[in-house]
């Protein structure tokens, strides 16, 4: 079978990360799940198992699944949220949690697949970042500045790949209508809330071939919020 895209996706077992996945294979694409650990794998991909919090890690996960062919794209959905706390009291684990996951994880998978897509000449990679990553929240000192980071390394890459053919996006959602979030927040209204499937159509046309000239965009998905 012929598949029209080879998509990386990581944190591909999370509630948003199954939603996007779901929209690649309607797409017909082939595509390479990572995640920490998996429970169940319903959907048909190649799933990978893999902490992408290290270098090594990264780097193993890449080499997997190029082993599946070339990779035309890379979602980077992995992230994570804690918080709640003003600066003084941030703990510095909070601290290093949010770092590590939002932040230097996207680092060392960014720089793990870019040989590839720039020995290619094409290449789309599209991070999930967060409105609060341009709007400080207070109480989310660590959370924000992670996400204000991971705005500020795709903005660079998307300087840095200029004329490579490879391009570099950033989507910042508000809050995701996940169970989780549900769960975690039962007062608020969920009806303002980013549904997964509308910012995965963004991400598909962000990993097409027609968006070649939209690089180093930084995109909100607020939704009613």
């Amino acid at each position: 079978m012929r598949f029209a895209m080879h998509v990386l996706i990581t944190g591909a077992s999370g509630g948003l990360g199954e939603a996007v996945t779901r929209a690649f294979l309607d797409r017909g694409d082939l595509v390479t799940g990572v995640a920490r650990s998996w429970t169940q794998r319903a959907l048909p991909i190649f799933a990978l198992e893999a902490d992408l919090t290290t270098d090594a890690g990264c780097r193993r996960a890449v080499e997997e699944a190029l082993t599946s062919g070339p990779i035309d794209a890379l979602i980077h959905v992995l992230g994570g949220f804690a918080g709640g706390a003003p600066v003084q009291e941030t703990s510095d684990a909070t601290w290093d949690q949010m770092m590590s996951l939002n932040l230097t994880a996207a680092f060392h998978v960014f720089r793990a697949v870019l040989p590839g897509m720039v020995a290619a000449n094409y290449g789309r990679i599209v991070a999930i970042g967060s409105r609060t990553g341009v709007e400080p929240a207070a109480g989310f000192s660590a959370y924000g500045v992670s996400k204000a980071g991971l705005v500020a390394l795709v903005r660079t890459l998307a300087l840095e790949l200029k004329g490579s053919g490879v391009t570099a996006n950033v989507v910042l959602p508000s809050i995701i209508d996940t169970p989780a979030n549900r769960q975690a927040m039962p007062k608020a209204d969920p009806s303002k809330w980013v549904k997964p499937a509308s910012i995965a159509s963004v991400l598909t046309w962000l990993a097409s071939r027609e968006s070649r000239d939209v690089s180093g965009a930084v995109i909100p998905v607020y939704g009613a919020a």
